[in-house]
């Protein structure tokens, strides 16, 4: 399976922060946003990543991650010019999708919890599509999914009135290739966009979408406002500093996954200098004697 970051958008409802650079470099406590969507898709064990970003800001995600190589992978980078929805990244990223299969995530969700990587572990190789479910107070807010007790996908509504269950759909998808030529195949919307929701319409017709059910230990946050950018870095810090670990750190992640080795991760840990995240890489790799 492949993987396709997309961290595009104009992110106006952070502006003026926003006016100067993209929302997914914008710092989630100790981290550029992006390194926690990121770090999911290496938790999956996906080590080709496609980032599809504006002209503008694509240098800069390129600058920060580079090619992937330092930690076993290899990123590609795409331009979005115009906004025109998520099933548009099926589109642009058809030559690098080639025949695999496919997850997409939106840069600016974040998930943590336990059971949180076997859950997308057992999902990389969909017969079909398969979106995820996290169990919400207010799924008025979201797209919200209806499933059977086999987890069949029976609706998915947006921001409906009268919500059919409680359960919100987050920013990951799993797909077979079959997406590439369903996205081709969307109508706009009434607001002119490609919708995501028109592609699981699809799968969900074709009766093969599926959902993979939260627990109640995993924690799914986004990013897209002032408050919920701020909730979200008070979140990593409590979590990070009450346990000593880090939540979308990538190199850990890549080194856990055996994408990389010691060595590679104590030369990533130089490249950070003073900042006390060089340090936690080598902690993670100094193995600890008992007295």
């Amino acid at each position: 399976m492949k993987g396709i970051i997309l961290a595009g958008g104009s992110g106006t409802r952070l502006h003026p922060i926003t006016l100067a650079m993209s929302k997914q470099l914008l710092p989630v406590y100790d981290k550029p946003m992006i390194y926690y969507p990121l770090s999911v898709l290496l938790l999956a064990d996906i080590r080709e990543v496609l980032i599809i970003s504006t002209p503008e800001d694509l240098p800069h995600f390129e600058k920060l991650l580079g090619d992937g190589k330092n930690l076993g992978c290899q990123f590609s980078y795409a331009e979005q010019a115009v906004p025109n929805g998520l099933a548009q990244a099926f589109v642009i990223g058809e030559q690098f999708i080639g025949d695999d299969s496919v997850a997409l995530i939106l840069g600016d969700n974040i998930f943590y919890g336990s059971g949180f990587g076997q859950l997308i572990r057992e999902h990389i190789d969909p017969d079909g599509a398969v979106v995820f479910a996290s169990q919400v107070h207010d799924p008025e807010r979201y797209g919200v999914v209806e499933f059977d007790a086999k987890r069949n996908v029976l609706s998915i509504e947006e921001k409906p009135v009268k919500p059919k269950s409680n359960f919100a759909v987050p920013g990951l998808y799993f797909y077979d290739n079959q997406v590439i030529q369903i996205a081709k195949e969307v109508e706009p919307s009434a607001r002119g966009e490609y919708e995501i929701t028109s592609v699981n319409n699809e799968y969900l017709k074709r009766k093969q979408l599926k959902v993979g059910l939260f627990n109640r230990g995993i924690a799914w946050l986004d990013t897209g406002t002032f408050a919920s950018l701020n909730e979200a870095s008070t979140f990593v810090r409590v979590i990070e500093e009450r346990q000593g670990t880090k939540i979308g750190c990538i190199e850990e992640v890549a080194y856990y996954r055996n994408f990389i080795e010691r060595d590679q991760v104590l030369a990533l840990a130089d490249r950070y200098g003073k900042s006390g995240y060089g340090d936690y890489l080598k902690k993670i790799v100094t193995p600890v004697i008992p007295a």
